[in-house]
């Protein structure tokens, strides 16, 4: 059976060198159009033996991947979720991490309504918008964020800007933010009254499924605090007939752990396998037009880092182009996880340290104002549930050795918006309970 090789053309496309993979992957790499040929083996039953060259003479194939206002947005919104993810993961790289960019994008981007032209561009450069030349900046990201928070697709998220009474703020930066995004900013007095009420409005917009999202009172005289939070729990297509037996998940340098898996055979994916990267990789459908992409490297100490530093939107539009159609026998952890953090010292890192000592909210406000936290938080779940039963989808032309991907060692996944693009959840889990 052959499927298509996962393979990047950076030695092409950029001959600076030292530029990192990351950088060169979003100056425009492109896949080569090879095939590679899987077989049974141990584990992820790849064989990487056999390839097969473009015929010679073959013309590579330009694709202009993001030809709509929202998919070139919902491209920035991935791209700066791509380069935030990077940033947590090298901040404790033994540690499992979880983002829902999209929830942070929206908060900053509030933000930015208040913000002077010089430090509007800062921000944006650090959201990716620098590249857009939308001219409707606001009306193309809110109308994303009403089509991906749609009915179906499984996400709940919300983006909120508070902002400390103290510094005199000027009405018309709240009419416009609830004006352009349905969400007015929030007012802090400090103490315990603020805590209660935006514990309960992020309870509110995410289901009640993200609780007590702060867990300290705001002091007084907090500044500016941007929040981002979101909740996750899409319905696979295919559902899983088996759920809840405890498997070894294997634990990088470490002794298994058990852990439920769901698993089912003759499950229809999108596969591929990218030896540049060293892992396997399936797209798993779920309903609303979702997916999620498994990232499974065959070396974790070694591959991880490849993985993480090879992200962007254009890759990963690339990469679900060019997956095979298949069926496998799938197993996948029963997955409840949850993840907080402070986003702020990252920010500072991906290039606004100079905005972040002088932010000039000059539309907000005549006083100096510093952004004291960007708080984050986010609960994902996986579930057997889906509508059709496998079997009922067509086996891929030409298949006849049974494949296995079972996810039971150390991953990188991505939720995504197949229609956008536009990455919803993103996560590196070392050891499922880090995130329990």
């Amino acid at each position: 059976m052959v499927v298509s090789k996962i393979k990047t053309q950076a030695e092409i496309v950029d001959p600076e060198k030292t530029k990192p993979r990351a950088q060169l992957l979003l100056g425009g790499a492109r896949m080569k159009k090879t095939t590679l040929l899987l077989c049974l083996g141990a584990l992820v039953s790849l064989s990487h033996a056999q390839l097969s060259d473009p015929e010679e003479g073959e013309a590579e194939e330009h694709v202009d991947l993001f030809t709509t206002p929202t998919t070139k947005m919902a491209a920035a919104t991935s791209d700066f979720g791509y380069n935030l993810f990077r940033q947590l993961a090298a901040r404790d790289p033994q540690a499992s991490v979880l983002l829902s960019p999209i929830s942070i994008s929206a908060a900053l981007t509030q933000l930015s309504m208040g913000a002077s032209t010089e430090a509007e561009k800062q921000l944006y450069r650090v959201l990716r918008y620098h590249t857009l030349h939308d001219s409707q900046l606001h009306d193309t990201l809110r109308d994303l964020l009403s089509a991906i928070r749609a009915p179906g697709k499984g996400l709940n998220s919300a983006a909120r800007v508070c902002l400390e009474k103290r510094m005199r703020l000027k009405v018309g930066y709240f009419n416009e933010v609830e004006k352009q995004y349905g969400v007015r900013p929030k007012m802090l007095t400090g103490g315990a009254r603020d805590l209660k009420e935006i514990n309960e409005w992020v309870k509110q917009q995410t289901g009640s499924k993200v609780d007590r999202f702060l867990t300290t009172p705001i002091r007084r005289n907090i500044g500016v605090v941007p929040l981002g939070a979101a909740y996750f729990k899409g319905q696979w297509v295919t559902r899983f007939s088996q759920s809840g037996k405890r498997e070894n998940f294997q634990v990088d340098g470490g002794a298994a752990t058990q852990i439920p898996m769901m698993q089912q055979d003759s499950y229809p994916v999108k596969l591929g396998f990218d030896p540049d990267l060293g892992c396997t990789i399936a797209q798993v459908p779920m309903q609303g037009d979702i997916s999620m992409i498994f990232f499974l490297p065959d070396d974790v100490t070694k591959n991880m880092s490849l993985i993480e530093e090879s992200l962007t939107a254009e890759f990963v539009q690339d990469l679900s182009n060019q997956l095979h159609p298949v069926q496998v026998d799938l197993a996948l952890p029963v997955l409840k996880l949850t993840y907080s953090t402070d986003l702020l010292p990252l920010l500072s890192d991906m290039g606004l340290s100079e905005w972040l000592a002088q932010t000039d909210l000059v539309k907000i406000t005549a006083q100096a104002a510093k952004v004291n936290s960007v708080h984050h938080k986010v609960v994902m779940e996986t579930a057997p549930e889906g509508s059709r039963y496998a079997g009922s989808a067509t086996v891929s032309d030409g298949q006849t050795l049974p494949l296995i991907f079972h996810v039971n060692r150390p991953f990188v996944f991505l939720v995504r918006d197949e229609p956008s693009g536009a990455l919803l959840f993103i996560g590196k889990v070392l050891n499922p309970r880090d995130l329990a």
